[in-house]
């Protein structure tokens, strides 16, 4: 019988930007990159479906505690939608539901489509989705066969360029290239172009190339990660405070910081804010997130006092990491 050695966990505070690799759920790819960094806590901030790659956020230790706020960023991806053949599942992955022939397509008529679908639009999310009905996905019940129904969502069409193409086989495809609000399915908008055209669509490709600030460029791929040591890894860690974009910041001295990681209010000479990264010094660190209403800083997302201290240990001692004292276990 193979024995199992559990890996030795240990506190990792940071943002991980991964090139999700095709055929990776989410999750595996988290779990893998949580492993090689031997990380203690660990989240993603959305999902990529497995069939596609690209830009996908992972967060460890207190960089947990600001997902929500990367949930709600916009996304570009590029995709691709073979014309004339639909599935079950809107794309590759499922089943050949029905084939059809694809008209002539004209510049005129993707200009067309374009306007169309830009803008605010609403969507019906997809039956194969990890949305929930009484505690069950979406997709669970369509592999029983049962359908839901789904109200329609409204979403956001930033920018839209489309063009035509075709595949190795000659096959006509319409290649998508979309920046999108929080919520929007590029399969669906993949399958609402196809039946606009009257011949139906299906996703082959689809890459996440720009979340929020976060672009794939910048990313890392599995196969670059589990090549390099533990130092190197530790070094594409990029800050907590990543996750806060550009919102504005307040600094307090030590008495009001502390006051502040206790979860008590301060006064500041500040106009309103939904949302504020909050600093203290000395020495100079994160404490969190807060909202300013009223001359008040209200804390809304809080690191403890011993997360802080990690953090400035991680950063004063750069990529060094204690040796491995571990037997090999994969997850």
């Amino acid at each position: 019988m193979t024995t199992r050695v559990r890996i030795q966990r240990r506190p990792i505070h940071g943002v991980l930007l991964l090139d999700k690799p095709l055929g990776y759920s989410s999750n595996d790819a988290l779990q893998k990159v949580k492993w090689l960094l031997r990380a203690e806590k660990a989240g993603h901030t959305g999902t990529l479906d497995p069939l596609a790659t690209g830009a996908l956020p992972l967060c460890f230790g207190a960089a947990t505690k600001f997902s929500q706020l990367h949930l709600d960023a916009d996304k570009t991806y590029e995709a691709v939608a073979l014309l004339g053949v639909t599935t079950t599942t809107g794309d590759a992955e499922g089943e050949v539901l029905a084939e059809l022939p694809v008209p002539d397509i004209t510049a005129e008529r993707l200009a067309e489509l374009t306007r169309r679908y830009s803008g605010p639009i609403q969507q019906v999310p997809p039956m194969y989705s990890a949305l929930k009905k009484d505690g069950k996905a979406l997709y669970e019940y369509a592999r029983d066969g049962i359908e839901i129904d789904r109200p329609a969502r409204d979403v956001v069409i930033h920018d839209l360029k489309l063009s035509l193409e075709r595949d190795e086989q000659g096959r006509p495809q319409l290649r998508i290239q979309v920046c999108c609000s929080k919520g929007t399915y590029i399969r669906t908008l993949g399958e609402d172009l196809g039946k606009a055209l009257g011949c139906g669509a299906h996703l082959v490709f689809l890459r996440r190339v720009k979340t929020g600030d976060f672009g794939v460029e910048q990313a890392v791929t599995l196969a670059e990660l589990e090549a390099m040591d533990e130092n190197t890894r530790l070094a594409r860690l990029l800050p907590v405070e990543a996750l806060l974009g550009h919102h504005e910041i307040v600094t307090l001295g030590a008495d009001d910081a502390g006051r502040f990681l206790s979860g008590m209010r301060r006064r500041v000479q500040s106009s309103d804010a939904p949302l504020v990264q909050v600093w203290g010094e000395p020495p100079r660190a994160l404490l969190g997130s807060a909202h300013i209403r009223g001359g008040e800083l209200i804390p809304t997302r809080l690191l403890s006092p011993i997360e802080v201290g990690q953090i400035q240990a991680q950063q004063s001692a750069g990529a060094a990491v204690p040796p491995v004292v571990i037997a090999d276990g994969q997850p």
